[in-house]
Formats: structure tokens, sequence, C-alpha cells
């Protein structure tokens, strides 16, 4: 079978992998550079566990050929924490308890992350359309459009909205 051997910026790491001509970028990213945390779903770009980001904007990895990626940034969930720690949208995600089983989590995480790089001011709807290619089996949704929410505002140098339960008691 054809093999190639990649080069590309792997989590601000430059990288040289060889894979198989018809090898996924999510098959790269998991089987040869061992980086588990962009989950393996449907396969055909339904459910938006695959998503990471390729330059900067979110791709579904499972659909992008490896190929594709010579000479590229791709960062994936791993490579969003930074020396000072979880990205601010990790961050959020966890005060918000937002996820449940963790297996939508890096996906929704990465397509979260470029709406609060290009849109901070993000209204509930952006935040829908943002998410719409990333399923959650577990939750109702509320609490990743809040933690996205706090994301956009800490981005805009904003505090923190209080959580459902504290807002619906006040």
């Amino acid at each position: 079978m054809p093999s190639r051997l990649l080069h590309f910026r792997l989590n601000g790491d430059d990288v040289e992998i060889a894979a198989p001509d018809h090898w996924t970028l999510l098959e790269v990213v998991r089987y040869r550079a061992g980086l588990t945390g962009s989950k393996q779903g449907c396969d055909k770009g339904d459910c938006g566990a695959c998503t990471l980001h390729v330059d900067g904007r979110a791709v579904l990895s499972c659909l992008t050929l490896a190929a594709d990626v010579e000479g590229r940034a791709v960062t994936t969930i791993e490579g969003l924490v930074g020396p000072g720690g979880p990205d601010v949208v990790q961050d959020c995600f966890d005060a918000a308890g937002a996820l449940q089983c963790g297996f939508c989590q890096p996906g929704m995480m990465m397509a979260a992350r470029q709406l609060v790089t290009e849109n901070p001011d993000a209204t509930r709807d952006d935040i829908k359309a943002a998410l719409a290619s990333n399923l959650c089996r577990c939750t109702g949704y509320t609490k990743i459009y809040e933690a996205v929410e706090n994301a956009c505002r800490r981005a805009r140098g904003e505090a923190d909205a209080p959580a459902t339960a504290e807002r619906a008691a006040s």
C-alpha cells in the first residue's frame, strides 16, 4: 500500500510522520502521533467528535486526508493547553460542568475555540450555529452554551455569568 512522509506542525512542533496515502488526518493524529483526544466517532462527518484545527480553522479530521495538511499547522485538543494551564474554553467547560461522558468534549471545545477567537461577541444563536456539527448525546446543551458564553465574556475581559442554578435561585 503506497505511503508518504508528511511534514506539518502538530501542536506547535514540526513533525514528520509516515502514513498510507488513504489515511485521514484523524488516523494520523490518533494512530501515528498517539494523540487520542480527538475521538473517532462516526467516520462520516456527522458527529464532530474528531474536530480539530488546521491553520486555526475547525475541520472534521475524519473527512480530511492527511496529505492535505502537508506544511500546515494542526492543533488538537491536547494543543489547547498552554504553559499557563487550560485554555479559557477548557476552563469554562469544566467550570460549567458542561459535559458528562466526555466523548464529544474535544470536538465541541475545538469548535467553540474557533468561535471564541473569531467572534467573542457571539450570541446564543451564533453559538448554536457554530456547534451545530457537534453532537452530544448526554446533555441538553444548555450548560455547553453557557460555557461558551462565559468563554466569550472572558475573551472580552468581562466576568463569568453565574451558572444556571444560581441564576434561577436569584
